[in-house]
């Protein structure tokens, strides 16, 4: 390869495309038995069909390739699982709202005929997320794509039905649920957003029936007292003990209310006496199952009124008839006080809609036998939180774990396996034949399944193993799980998380492991070892992104303006583990110019061994060991350092420092200074079999670089890697990851170098303040003090071997001296000096620049920044001033003030350095 086919400034979009095409084509992500190798698999947490790229799932999915390319290149045999989840309520709500511009509802449709729309508008838009996932570059096994609803896994979900309903641990009865009007479906707890609201309080009189008495109750839901079939006390509040098996009126209907007690009651709250409405409450439901309350329901399912509430209430909207009530109450002598209250208040997670607490038929799921087992691999380690905080947030959630209301009273999605005969009666069952056959009908008896479908997480937690073909049989599942990493938001550690371990734990037992034997042990049960939980992406304000506050970039957008690498890398450089990432676009110029620099290095290197070699093919495969020198052991140490410590961070989820570590290694030890260092080797006078060892061992270093880079940066590294030598076909992707090797590792390497870099540094700094040119030749006195100093000054090969460097970077010639720290040393006269690690560095000026022109320029400038130092301080001693202005304008000014003190003082010791 030549360096012509390296354009002169980096293009991501020349690259990404085709190189992302050359992958797919060639099948480079795809993971498949291998019994010689340790598999490493992960499941993409399953984006909604309705979703489009965000930046959350841009962190997300770029942490998840980082350690799925990392493992490939390692050896490991790894599988990354991609599909998408039908998203039940949202795919529909999409669907609905496309019907109802053309004026259509779901109903005017019928299920059959709206169920295919929603395929339809699946095939049209549910890949959308897919497509854009591409362009980020990630490296899923995307001959293994599935989706929620694909036949295997539906086959999936019934069977679980069914097992979970044989083994008695689903069941079907009243309860209140999380009842959403406008979806018209229950959701279960963790569905339901709760938001601090600003309501009311408000004081109802309760006559006590056969006495001039009432009993006054607070409630934030006057409407529900419609619903009420008795009022409570606590039995030792010494303040009610008369009323207790007393009967009360209910106002405005005139119902008669029993008076129970029970300890439930929370003495801080209201009144002492609490109204029990169990159609409309999930405490007063419990309540009312302890004292065998009636439960009267008196909404319909879109939270209107129904027939159980008085002729004039019919009908109304909850809130109107809220109104209304309230009216009456007051008019009526009922309303004792309206008093300010703020209050939690639960809202459906799709549509924002109040939730109801509503008394329905609803399938459930007993959690607290399936909850035990995964609460224990966690407590135990087998299953590991990164950071480790979400393992209290998890234990405290699964210790106090309620049954799962899993049906959901829409259309789209896994509908319930259970079927009615005629008389009520009903089986589970696979399919209509079974059910038949279960309930012992003939073929022209008719029979109805359940209208339900189940909740969408209830396929998406046997996405571990329904995934690899379960309930079938096949290596697949015995090979890949359980899975190694799971990567995902924290926000759905109970919807998804927690779910998974349980259902992975109670279907996996049985089947056949690794080693072919049926599992028994929870390290074989389990889903997969370890949790990594991304952060939250804020806006530079803080706040948390989102479509509705309009400050989230479209990474597409972001992508084509900066490159997937540059967005890649610069995620995961600002992304510790368990801290919030604060993001805006501006910010990829950090990832873009690392790609540059990177950029420009390959074409520097290949530029030379075109010079060097001529066009023939330089094999990577070792690194050669011949005209090593100072500069070749510092950077192999470093590299080697640098692997360690990289594979070190991803071992312990640290992806940030292991991106951090990158850009260290790669822009300051080997872009900054070994390039310069080789350039003067390059243009030397050594043999030219001297330069084609150095040029081949820089080659050899930047490929193991690009091959350190990869999983971050896939794109770039890919490109440059295939230009440095003939691949022969093979890909970076899968190419050996760098290996630690300790003999190459040299501490006193890496610092006697460091020391160079410092006087180089240093020297560097004395030309800019005093302008030197850069190209005009100084003298450096190296004063070799302190304990360092000391220690080189005991081998004159290694010092010189260091002047020459210092000689070469700084077009210097070196003048080294030493003495112990009691020997009197007379330094240059009219010279600039630094000190480094002890040792004493000067610079003589005398000949090299015009000493007075230099200083009358010098103080022209201290006085002018005086000058602008004494106006800022003016201003920062005016109170009128300090007190008026914004905030941002006076910290601007104090900032100028020091800035311009500190360079003001740099430049009067320029001065007294003169002499």
């Amino acid at each position: 390869m030549s360096v012509q086919e390296l354009s002169k400034a980096y293009n991501p979009k020349d690259v990404e495309d085709k190189w992302y095409s050359w992958w797919e084509s060639n099948h480079l992500f795809h993971g498949a038995v291998n019994r010689e190798k340790t598999p490493y698999a992960m499941v993409i947490p399953p984006p909604n069909i309705t979703g489009i790229l965000t930046m959350g799932h841009v962190l997300n999915n770029t942490l998840q390739d980082v350690f799925v390319r990392w493992k490939r290149m390692q050896g490991f045999e790894a599988c990354w699982i991609p599909g998408t989840d039908h998203a039940g309520i949202a795919t529909q709500n999409a669907v609905e709202k496309s019907l109802a511009k053309e004026g259509k509802h779901r109903r005017d449709l019928g299920r059959e005929k709206f169920i295919e729309l929603v395929w339809q508008w699946r095939d049209k838009y549910g890949s959308t997320i897919i497509r854009q996932l591409r362009k980020l570059g990630v490296s899923c096994d995307w001959e293994r794509e599935r989706f929620t609803m694909d036949e295997g896994l539906s086959n999936a979900v019934k069977e679980v039905f069914i097992r979970l309903f044989d083994k008695g641990l689903i069941y079907r009865g009243k309860y209140i649920v999380n009842w959403c009007p406008q979806h018209q479906t229950a959701l279960s707890d963790d569905e339901v957003d709760h938001t601090e609201s600003n309501g009311n309080l408000y004081y109802i009189k309760y006559p006590i029936f056969g006495s001039e008495e009432a009993a006054i109750v607070a409630t934030t839901r006057p409407e529900t007292m419609l619903g009420d079939t008795a009022l409570c006390v606590h039995p030792k509040d010494e303040r009610f003990q008369h009323l207790i098996g007393k009967t009360a009126v209910l106002p405005i209907v005139g119902r008669k209310l029993p008076i129970i007690a029970d300890d439930y009651i929370d003495l801080s709250f209201g009144t002492g006496v609490m109204k029990v409405t169990p159609a409309h409450d999930t405490n007063d439901f419990l309540l009312s199952q302890r004292h065998d309350l009636p439960q009267l329901n008196i909404f319909d399912e879109t939270a209107h009124l129904n027939a159980s509430v008085p002729k004039e209430y019919e009908g109304m909207d909850r809130f109107e008839c809220r109104t209304q009530l309230v009216k009456d109450l007051e008019a009526q002598h009922l309303l004792v006080k309206i008093e300010p209250y703020a209050h939690n208040i639960g809202k459906c997670y799709r549509c924002q809609t109040v939730i109801e607490p509503w008394l329905s038929d609803q399938w459930f799921v007993k959690m607290k036998p399936l909850a035990a087992p995964a609460l224990r691999v966690v407590h135990e380690g087998k299953v590991q939180f990164h950071p480790d905080r979400w393992t209290k947030v998890y234990e405290h959630w699964m210790t106090n774990i309620r049954d799962w209301c899993i049906s959901r009273q829409i259309w789209w999605g896994h509908r319930i396996p259970v079927y009615y005969a005629p008389d009520g009666n009903y089986v589970v069952a696979r399919n209509e034949d079974e059910a038949r056959k279960k309930l012992n009908l003939a073929p022209d008896v008719p029979i109805r399944q359940d209208e339900d479908v189940l909740d969408t997480w209830f396929s998406s937690w046997l996405w571990p193993f329904s995934t690899l073909g379960w309930p079938e049989d096949n290596a697949d599942l015995h090979y890949f799980n359980p899975t190694s990493t799971l990567v995902t938001a924290p926000d759905i550690i109970f919807f998804w998380v927690a779910r998974m371990i349980m259902a992975n734990m109670e279907f996996m037992k049985g089947t056949p492991g690794r080693d072919g034997k049926p599992r028994k042990k929870d390290d074989d049960l389990i889903p997969f070892r370890d949790v990594y939980f991304t952060s939250i992406i804020r806006d530079e304000q803080g706040r948390k992104m989102s479509k509705s506050l309009g400050n989230s970039p479209d990474p597409l957008d972001v992508i084509d303006q900066y490159g997937a690498d540059a967005l890649r890398f610069t995620i995961a450089y600002l992304s510790p583990l368990g801290q919030d990432v604060m993001f805006s676009s501006e910010k990829c110029d950090l990832g873009r110019n690392f790609a540059n620099k990177i950029w420009n290095a390959g074409r520097f290197l290949l530029m030379n061994k075109q010079e060097i070699t001529g066009d023939r093919n330089i094999a990577l495969d070792t690194m050669p060991a011949d005209h090593l020198d100072l500069a070749d052991r510092w950077i192999l140490s470093r590299l080697h350092h640098a692997i360690n410590t990289f594979n070190t961070s991803l071992e312990q989820f640290h992806v940030n420092e292991a991106t951090k570590l990158l850009y260290d290694f790669i822009w300051h030890d080997f872009c900054d200074w070994y390039v310069e260092m080789v350039k003067t080797r390059f243009y030397g006078d050594e043999p030219n079999e001297a330069k084609t060892a150095v040029v081949t061992r820089a080659l050899w270093i930047f490929d193991q670089a690009l091959r350190l880079m990869h999983p971050v940066m896939p794109f770039i590294s890919e490109e440059l890697w295939q230009n440095l030598s003939d691949r022969k076909g093979q890909s970076l992707v899968r190419a050996a990851f760098p290996e630690v090797n300790e003999q190459y590792i040299n501490q006193t390497v890496e610092d006697e170098l460091n020391f160079v870099i410092k006087i180089v540094e240093a020297v560097r700094n004395i030309r800019g303040e005093l302008n030197v040119a850069p190209s005009k030749q100084i003298e450096v006195h190296v004063h070799l003090h302190g304990e360092f100093g000391e220690k080189l000054a005991v081998n004159a090969n290694v010092v010189q071997g260091l002047l020459n460097y210092i000689d070469r970077l700084c077009k210097a010639k070196t003048v080294p001296t030493w003495a112990r720290a009691s020997e009197v040393f007379e330094r240059p006269k009219a010279s600039a000096s630094a000190v480094i690690d002890g040792t004493e560095i000067y610079v003589p000026l005398v000949g090299i620049i015009d000493l007075d022109a230099e200083r009358k320029r010098l103080e022209k400038e201290i006085a002018r920044l005086k000058g602008l130092i004494d106006g800022i301080g003016k201003k920062l001693t005016n109170a009128s001033f300090v007190e008026r202005a914004p905030k941002e304008v006076v910290d601007k000014e104090r900032e100028k003030q020091k800035n311009m003190t500190a360079t003001m003082e740099k430049l009067i010791d320029n001065v007294n350095q003169l002499g």
